[in-house]
């Protein structure tokens, strides 16, 4: 028997693309910029940033130094802030001259002259917050920046400008910048009792410290006595110098009385110089 035999034309196979992933088709969908792409425009955008903070922190930096020496340097770190711009107050009298040399002679030949520092000698003062206890507020502009500073006048200053005023000449001398001295000095001295006024531009500067020279104001050195809280402040004459103790707040503070009894007791001297080593004892920096 024969078997039939059939023929089969054979299947034919369908190839098919295995599907993407789901992660695949989500990336794909995506237009994304070049990697290198980012990383140079990110690079682009933190140099502007950093250039501009650079620049604002130089500004800054320029600014605070300025507010941080306002007055008398001391060792005391003083911390300033910037304020909104604030109308002055008041009229004042007119200021007595600023001097940065030798002083005009004497009026009075006869008289002896009395050089008397500022901050912590007949005042204190001090930045915001306000403090507790203040006498009186001055505003100096620094770089067109306005400052609020709360001044504290020490026991008994406008009586011992009373009684150094009748018999001897008075000039302060200060190493504050004049922005912000001349300003107290308005207010301190709202009868006109002070001469002169001598600011930082007077003083000389030795190893990074301000010197009150002085030989060369035109005053002879055996009719003058300088008067200062800082013992630098009198490095090349101190033997002309009464020290004080540094004033911050105290108000039973007694050192001006004791400045005042000086006063009197050096009336007998020809010399200052002799007054100032009978008072003070020797090796003596400050008061007692």
């Amino acid at each position: 028997m024969v078997s039939k035999i059939v023929k089969r034309t054979p299947t034919k196979v369908i190839k098919r693309t295995p599907p993407k992933p789901i992660k695949d088709l989500r990336r794909s969908r995506r237009k994304r910029t070049p990697q290198k792409h980012v990383f140079a425009a990110s690079s682009v955008v933190f140099s502007s940033i950093n250039k501009s903070f650079h620049s604002c922190q130089r500004r800054l930096i320029k600014i605070f130094s300025k507010f941080t020496n306002l007055g008398t340097p001391t060792s005391q770190k003083r911390e300033f802030r910037l304020l909104k711009k604030v109308e002055d107050e008041g009229l004042v009298l007119p200021a007595a001259p600023s001097l940065s040399k030798s002083l005009p002679p004497l009026t009075c030949p006869d008289r002896k002259t009395v050089f008397l520092d500022l901050d912590e000698t007949l005042i204190h003062s001090k930045a915001d917050p306000p403090p507790q206890r203040y006498d009186f507020v001055v505003r100096p502009t620094i770089e067109g920046e306005v400052l609020n500073f709360y001044v504290l006048k020490r026991p008994g200053v406008d009586e011992l400008l009373e009684e150094i005023g009748k018999n001897f000449e008075i000039v302060v001398f200060t190493a504050g910048l004049k922005e912000y001295a001349s300003l107290v000095l308005d207010k301190l001295d709202s009868k006109g009792l002070i001469s002169y006024r001598l600011y930082r531009d007077s003083c000389k500067q030795k190893e990074g410290k301000f010197v009150k020279d002085l030989s060369e104001l035109g005053r002879d050195l055996k009719r003058v006595v300088i008067i200062d809280d800082n013992p630098n402040a009198y490095e090349f004459q101190p033997e002309n110098a009464l020290p004080v103790a540094p004033f911050i707040d105290d108000l039973g503070d007694q050192e001006l009385q004791r400045v005042m009894k000086f006063l009197e007791f050096a009336s007998c001297y020809d010399d200052m110089r002799d007054a100032v080593a009978q008072f003070v004892p020797r090796g003596t920096d400050n008061s007692s």
